[in-house]
């Protein structure tokens, strides 16, 4: 598990085992799940948005763009 990315708004997990990504919004506590060649286009897209601005303003814009696919409810164990 590798941090990738963690904001006031939302925090981004690398699984390199299973060769994916966890994004969760933290203020709807809701997340998705990236994996396989999905997993690998997120991982080139977040790469260049950080390249480009490395803004925490400018990466949570991105990240936004996700918010129609969070649907899975965080869930503390």
């Amino acid at each position: 598990m590798n941090v990738v990315y963690n904001s006031d708004n939302y925090y981004v997990v690398e699984f390199a085992d299973r060769r994916g990504f966890e994004l969760v919004d933290k203020h709807s506590r809701r997340s998705t799940f990236f994996h396989g060649d999905v997993g690998a286009k997120f991982a080139q897209s977040i790469n260049g948005v950080i390249a480009e601005d490395a803004s925490a303003e400018h990466i949570d814009e991105f990240l936004g763009n996700f918010d129609v696919l969070m649907g899975q409810p965080l869930v503390l164990h």
